[in-house]
């Protein structure tokens, strides 16, 4: 399934990194799954042109990124493509380009540091602050045959997590498979364990009765896709790692918050994911 979904380019980063050229070509086929123009930024605070040796570093990137557009229009010769080099802090560069999108991608290479201008702290950055889903897409780039997972918690607006892993699903013609994770309410561990046992079954019945109400509208208006509904007791960081081992898609949420920027912060669960996670990892705003 292509066509128009949701409005706005699909934008991605490049440095010249092989993460960043996979993120590239994953972001390409997203772009024309959604029949949306694709739109390669590069960012760095480029130092003066009498510095020694910068004239030829800026050539040679501008060269790179020449190269990179000419290749992916070679592969997606119906994709709208275009690319731009931004003078600029990365962070504040990536994050402006991401208000007028669908989509933000970046090469990530998971746990340890991240080469290029898209470095630990710029990409976290990104995702704590961008306004739009950021998908994070490792050096091998590529998606597998199995379903799109989501991580829900339903303590939280669920709205905005489960359009974009529907769609996400719709457009791939996968499986969606959907992931609560819960745990017994505190102070339970002290309780006597037959106690423990009924007041388990009975806040565990709430839940799966909050997740299928959350689920339908959305069931309904994509009959095409097929769900799973899962409910897991655990720790949610440790599950969806797990989970995403069969993954070809991991959608999580994260707080849009609208505090002075030095008090965003990444959830423990999206921090876990994009660390550990090797398919690619969505990042969804909410609230």
């Amino acid at each position: 399934m292509t066509g128009p979904v949701t409005a706005g380019p699909v934008v991605v980063g490049f440095d010249g990194s092989p993460e960043s050229r996979s993120a590239t070509e994953w972001a390409a086929r997203e772009a024309q799954r959604r029949g949306a123009p694709l739109d390669v930024v590069e960012a760095w605070p480029w130092p003066k042109r009498d510095v020694v040796g910068s004239d030829q570093v800026h050539q040679h990137a501008m060269a790179e990124l020449a190269t990179r557009e000419s290749e992916l229009r070679a592969l997606f010769p119906d994709l709208p493509v275009s690319s731009s080099a931004v003078s600029a802090d990365p962070a504040e560069a990536l994050e402006a380009a991401g208000r007028g999108a669908a989509l933000l991608v970046l090469g990530s290479r998971g746990l340890g540091t991240l080469r290029g201008f898209l470095t630990g702290s710029v990409s976290q950055a990104v995702l704590r602050r961008a306004p739009c889903p950021v998908v994070l897409v490792r050096a091998e780039g590529g998606e597998s045959d199995g379903p799109v997972t989501v991580g829900l918690d339903l303590a939280h607006p669920v709205e905005d997590l489960l359009a974009f892993a529907f769609e996400a699903a719709a457009l791939r013609s996968a499986p969606l498979r959907v992931v609560h994770v819960w745990s017994p309410p505190a102070g339970s561990e002290y309780m006597a364990f037959d106690a423990i046992g009924g007041l388990e079954n009975e806040v565990s019945a709430v839940e799966r009765t909050e997740l299928g109400e959350a689920l339908e509208p959305w069931r309904a208006r994509h009959p095409e896709v097929e769900v799973s509904a899962e409910l897991i007791r655990g720790k949610a960081n440790v599950t969806l790692v797990d989970a995403a081992a069969t993954a070809r898609l991991l959608v999580v949420g994260r707080r849009a918050r609208r505090l002075p920027l030095l008090h965003h912060h990444l959830g423990s669960v999206a921090h876990a994911v994009i660390h550990h996670v090797h398919c690619p990892v969505a990042v969804v705003p909410f609230g």
